[in-house]
């Protein structure tokens, strides 16, 4: 009897080993760039979002240090771009159309790990604004714009293009 569960004991670990050792697959690349554009994902970027709730936190080091960022606002139509200068935590109208920015948190070391974003340094190696951007006051996009990386979640419209430029330092 004590033989049958040593042997009953043995069967199951060597199942659950088995199971355990399923191939793992390799998670995608990022593609690489077309030449003479930067790489495809920003540093601290991952290329797939966990799920849950993400939490921004402006470091110590960074709050008050920024005041505004410029945005670069393109009429596709007539191939015009008007830079604005716009405060963080304010909105910007732009012109001409039934558009609106509401420009958040700006984030000059921009760093994604897990749910949490942040900024590692109060340099601008990878600056991002996050926005929310309506039409008709309708929120249309909600995310962030990189300067160094425009093409990483850009804002699609048929009318406009809008990127971010740059960060504002205060004083």
């Amino acid at each position: 009897m004590k033989h049958k569960g040593v042997v009953l004991a043995c069967s199951l670990s060597l199942i659950f080993a088995f199971g355990a050792c399923k191939k793992k697959e390799k998670a995608p690349e990022p593609q690489a760039a077309a030449p003479g554009q930067e790489q495809a994902l920003p540093p601290g970027h991952q290329g797939v979002m966990p799920k849950g709730e993400t939490s921004v936190v402006v470091p110590e080091s960074v709050k008050g240090k920024w005041k505004a960022v410029v945005i670069a606002v393109e009429d596709k139509g007539t191939k015009k771009t008007q830079e604005f200068t716009v405060d963080l935590n304010s909105e910007l109208k732009i012109p001409n159309s039934n558009l609106k920015i509401a420009v958040g948190d700006f984030l000059p070391d921009f760093r994604m790990e897990g749910l949490n974003i942040t900024s590692l340094s109060n340099e601008p190696n990878n600056p991002a604004v996050r926005i929310k951007i309506f039409e008709n006051d309708q929120e249309i996009f909600k995310g962030w714009l990189y300067s160094k990386f425009p093409m990483i979640h850009p804002f699609e419209h048929q009318k406009f293009g809008i990127q971010m430029k740059s960060g504002v330092k205060k004083g």
